[in-house]
């Protein structure tokens, strides 16, 4: 650990040096299963789809995986890590013993989520260029959009995960939450093609907002949405997350 490093930075460090260890077996999730899967959907159904709101459907696509995959980060990361730093492993009551605060633990769990967010939409960016799916250089925009999704996910997950006493709770959350997100909030189609009736549950999710801003970005249009609303709407999520993530942990760690 740097020596008199602020705590926020020492959690993160900690984080850093466990993912340093064990970064192969995320490699797959990741990295590979995007590009194959944008591959695969985006070139081999595309050639079915053909155009879609006057792009190719690779095109159309790309911003949907992209967002999706950090979203999967983002919750991946923040379920089984937290309950088990809390229930099994202890970090964080050892963290607790040091100058380390529940804020500073919080922080430092969601910077890291940030950096891991960050070299995967770097990474498939640059694949995807190579395939013609990028049309303007407000992509280069995208990497900020996926971290304030990234947060506005991990912090309410992490907040979540902090006050659960079992893991089976995380079945229900990716069955009844992650699953729905991905299907339904505009990744493989858009979400107007839904019935009225579930166009507003799609509407809530922070992936479609993620989704919108990254499709805009990635084309080069604007969204149907203002900007401020999809930007602020994540941010209104991550804040909420935070504060409740703070409050969860300062509660289990005086138990």
């Amino acid at each position: 650990m740097v020596q008199g490093a602020h705590p926020t930075v020492a959690v993160l460090e900690r984080h850093l040096t466990l993912y340093r260890r064990l970064w192969q077996a995320s490699v797959f999730s990741s990295f590979v299963l995007p590009v194959l899967f944008l591959l695969s959907i985006g070139i081999g159904v595309g050639g079915y789809v053909g155009r879609l709101q006057g792009v190719d459907y690779l095109s159309w696509i790309v911003p949907g995986v992209l967002a999706s995959t950090v979203f999967q980060i983002a919750v991946g990361e923040s379920t089984y890590s937290v309950l088990g730093d809390f229930k099994w492993v202890r970090a964080y009551h050892a963290m607790r013993a040091t100058p380390v605060g529940p804020a500073d633990m919080v922080r430092g769990q969601l910077l890291y989520l940030v950096i891991r967010a960050t070299v995967a939409v770097v990474a498939f960016l640059v694949v995807v260029v190579f395939f013609g799916g990028l049309h303007s250089p407000w992509a280069l925009v995208t990497p900020l959009v996926c971290a304030v999704l990234t947060v506005s996910v991990a912090a309410p997950v992490t907040a979540f995960a902090a006050t659960i006493e079992h893991d089976s709770y995380f079945s229900l959350l990716f069955r009844f939450v992650v699953l729905p997100s991905s299907l339904f909030a505009g990744v493989f189609f858009p979400v107007e093609q839904l019935t009225a009736v579930l166009r507003p549950l799609a509407y809530a999710s922070p992936l479609w907002h993620g989704v919108e801003l990254c499709r805009a970005a990635t084309l080069g249009r604007a969204p149907a949405w203002p900007v401020v609303v999809h930007a602020g709407y994540l941010l209104a999520w991550a804040a909420v997350g935070f504060f409740l993530a703070v409050r969860a942990f300062r509660r289990r760690l005086e138990d």
